[in-house]
């Protein structure tokens, strides 16, 4: 019996699997390498390279590997691309969810773990944001993933599909083997780090005249991606009972201007800053609670300090300048 992951030659994913091996499970990465690297796909698992569109193939995987249950982490990201193309997030982000959902469905698999989203909140009524908030997305990026969110419940309700859906923004840091590596690249703390290892001549900050910030520049959560693997472990076994959402957050949130400041303290060098105008989309402050899954499933982040998330980063970054150069 396997567990099958979507989307584990990405950033998020690549660490998930790197932690289910760890605990001694089979995991089959199942990716199309659109925006995967097979570079990033851990050796004790076993890799299909293939899209969820694809669906015989789909249903051929769940069952040639026994499949047990299934992490989904494969999606479009890029929020401020989703707002001049939405499209693109329905198909890849709904639909392509839809066709893993009805494989599980035709082979009998009933547990999933989610990769959701705090943006399916929008601009939130209140910080940090919890599990029962008005959802009110500002971006089809989020709207997609609250629409997925949507199928799971009536999943759920119809088949006896069990999910997780777990809400977060940001994943940060790096494992000592795998780390953040898109193109393009979106990510704000890559991009910092980039810029200090001359790969970008500068680091544009979008808007500085946010309201109820130190800085005048949007606040985000922040949370490091072993956490964020460790969470999505907790999520499916807690699968064994019932569905469940949950936030993960730090509480708190820091501003761009900070990160910046921060990473120009660990990397020891300085970062070239320019000024630019807000991105249609963006709210001032996006900041989750995480004391239900806190409470609920014990999940305590080892790493909840910024500066050892951009720490990890740095040092996975200055082993593969060029990402995986694949």
């Amino acid at each position: 019996m396997s567990i099958l992951v979507t989307g584990g030659a990405g950033y998020i994913g690549s660490v998930v699997v790197e932690e289910l091996l760890k605990r001694g499970e089979s995991v089959v990465v199942y990716d199309s390498l659109y925006q995967g690297h097979r570079a990033a796909v851990d050796p004790g698992a076993i890799f299909i390279k293939a899209d969820l569109a694809d669906t015989n193939k789909l249903d051929e995987t769940i069952q040639q590997f026994e499949i047990k249950s299934v992490m989904h982490f494969a999606a479009e990201t890029v929020v401020e691309r989703s707002m001049s193309d939405p499209a693109r997030y329905f198909q890849n982000n709904v639909v392509l969810s839809f066709n893993l959902l009805e494989a599980m469905r035709r082979q009998g698999v009933k547990k999933i773990v989610f990769s959701s989203s705090a943006a399916v909140y929008g601009e939130p009524v209140s910080i940090p944001i919890k599990e029962n908030d008005p959802k009110s997305p500002t971006n089809s990026y989020g709207e997609s993933k609250l629409m997925t969110e949507r199928m799971l419940r009536w999943y759920d309700t119809a088949y006896g599909i069990r999910y997780a859906s777990l809400r977060y923004f940001n994943a940060a840091g790096a494992s000592e083997k795998y780390g953040e590596d898109h193109n393009p690249e979106s990510h704000l703390i890559p991009l910092v780090l980039q810029t200090a290892l001359g790969k970008r001549d500068r680091i544009e900050v979008f808007g500085t005249d946010y309201q109820d910030t130190p800085d005048g520049s949007c606040i985000r959560d922040y949370i490091h991606v072993t956490d964020l693997a460790q969470a999505h472990i907790l999520a499916l076994d807690a699968l064994e009972q019932e569905s469940c959402v949950y936030n993960l957050g730090n509480g708190a949130g820091y501003s761009v201007l900070q990160v910046i400041e921060k990473a120009k303290q660990v990397t020891g060098r300085e970062i070239n800053v320019v000024y630019g105008k807000r991105r249609p989309g963006d709210p001032a402050r996006l900041v989750a609670s995480s004391d239900l899954i806190r409470r609920e499933l014990g999940w305590e982040p080892k790493y909840p300090e910024l500066e050892t998330m951009i720490e990890t980063a740095w040092q996975w970054y200055l082993k593969h300048p060029n990402g995986y150069e694949d």
